[in-house]
């Protein structure tokens, strides 16, 4: 008998996204050997997409880079993942790669 296990996923709703909040960890100390914790330094502003709720002519997808407002969206843990789920109206820019001209 073959057991089928079932998976969980977050699915944003209504105009909702949802971004990686995973960063990059490890302890930071200044040039005076000052340890800087977690809760003092300033969180960055850029997010990858994981999903999108139902939103209208949306302009991002799984998978973009985003730049988003300043303490916007609500952080949550979800089975061992960071996330923060945020309004679409907090979105502020997709980064894009492009060739120099």
């Amino acid at each position: 008998m073959v057991k089928i296990k079932k998976m969980k996923e977050l699915q944003p709703l209504n105009q909702n996204v949802l971004l990686d909040w995973n960063q990059p960890g490890g302890e930071q100390r200044t040039s005076g050997g000052i340890i800087i914790p977690d809760t003092a330094k300033e969180k960055p502003q850029m997010a990858k997409v994981i999903a999108t709720g139902n939103i209208e002519n949306s302009e991002i997808a799984a998978g973009d880079m985003v730049l988003f407002r300043k303490f916007s969206g609500t952080e949550i843990e979800f089975e061992g993942n960071k996330y923060l789920i945020m309004p679409y109206s907090d979105l502020l820019a997709k980064i894009v790669e492009t060739e120099r001209i």
